[in-house]
């Protein structure tokens, strides 16, 4: 007979190692080719020397000359603070009790209810993967009078069903717990579930309570005006990754250039490119006009993707757009305290019941930051049209 406690043992037993599996692996191509790790934690905080170049105590001479004088490695030390990843399922009491009899119905309904929470996951960690940490998915286009639709300048991290906030600057509140009903893509527009009072032009949204608390994502990485991993960029060329603007037209020619300059200056093997749409395309034509073949590879996790050169070329919808992501994968890290786990009360109880409802939940918990080890070992290309 199907109870509560029996549910428990199933999310702790069965579904938390297959759960944590997906999460890890494939959820996002990306996301599958990071390494994950517990070094370089250090209490909340990751704490994590990187090397400045090599050492300095090398060189040719007489037979029996001076020796080199020893020039030991440069560091600069990255701390950022570990994030904090939720995610939950809720299951009723009449579901549960409906099902008691049979074990069919209820691994359906646990099923369900984890295939909900992984599809949210794949988007909310694939976002977070490209995005700069505050959490901002958009700002306030045109507001409309008469209805509660409204124009936004970006739609790539938007979806419906998706509760946000929407702040008028760094201090001031619009509005919280705000859902996003529909989304129109093309048209740049989306309806609320209610709209703020005094909503504006250039007002931001965030994913709820998350604004600020993300993890370090790639538009962080490139964002030069501000610091990275609690350093300042003028600290080191180590903190300066390659960037080209208005690139225009893209060829094989301008890929590569970037990837050999990567390859050249900071000794990065870039093993995964990142594109949004128009890039995708616009390497595609470009194959086509010139009767290429276009060679396609299997990804871990299950992906399939475009190949450039033996490299993966991956087509992400949060990738800015016009943008291609040039990465050596293997400087970045997720450093986590734990792996994907359920929050569990004194009695060790994974499903708790709501406070004045007849409903359970459970709470998977990850807390992590992202990394990456050699900044100036990554490139963007930007402004690309065809």
């Amino acid at each position: 007979m199907v109870t509560v406690n029996s549910a428990e043992n199933a999310l702790k037993s069965v579904y938390l190692g297959a759960v944590t599996e997906l999460l890890n692996t494939k959820v996002n191509p990306l996301m599958s080719k990071i390494e994950q790790t517990s070094a370089d934690v250090w209490g909340k905080e990751v704490r994590k020397a990187v090397s400045l170049g090599i050492n300095g105590g090398i060189g040719a001479g007489d037979e029996d000359g001076a020796l080199p004088k020893a020039h030991g490695t440069g560091y600069l030390q990255f701390v950022s603070t570990l994030k904090n990843l939720f995610g939950q399922i809720e299951i009723s009491d009449k579901a549960i009790r409906a099902s008691a009899n049979d074990k069919g119905a209820f691994t359906d309904l646990l099923n369900a209810e984890l295939d909900g929470l992984l599809k949210a996951s794949k988007f909310n960690l694939g976002r977070m993967l490209y995005g700069d940490g505050t959490g901002k998915l958009s700002e306030i286009g045109l507001v409309s009078g008469s209805s509660n639709e409204v124009g936004v300048n970006d739609t790539r991290n938007l979806v419906p069903g998706l509760v946000v906030d929407i702040y008028a600057n760094s201090s001031t509140v619009r509005g919280t717990g705000i859902v996003i009903e529909s989304v129109d893509y093309e048209g740049l527009k989306v309806t609320l579930s209610s709209v703020p009072e005094g909503l504006a032009t250039g007002d931001q949204i965030y994913v709820q309570g998350s604004r600020g608390k993300e993890i370090t994502g790639l538009a962080a990485i490139f964002d030069t005006s501000k610091s990275l991993y609690g350093v300042d960029r003028s600290a080191s060329p180590l903190l300066k990754p390659y960037s080209r603007a208005n690139v225009g037209d893209i060829t094989e020619t301008v890929i590569q250039e970037a990837i050999d300059v990567l390859e050249t200056r900071a000794g990065s093997t870039i093993d995964f490119i990142a594109v949004d749409e128009v890039s995708k395309y616009a390497f595609m034509e470009y194959m086509s006009q010139y009767k290429r073949n276009i060679d396609v590879m299997e990804l871990t996790g299950g992906f399939r993707s475009m190949s450039f050169n033996g490299v993966p070329l991956v087509y992400d919808r949060f990738v800015p757009k016009g943008t291609m992501y040039l990465l050596d994968t293997s400087v970045f890290h997720l450093h986590r305290l734990c792996d994907w786990r359920f929050l569990e009360t004194e009695n060790g109880n994974v499903l708790r019941q709501n406070q004045g409802y007849p409903t359970y939940t459970a709470t998977l918990v990850k807390y992590c930051e992202l990394m990456c080890d050699r900044p100036n070992g990554q490139g963007k290309l930007s402004g690309i049209t065809g």
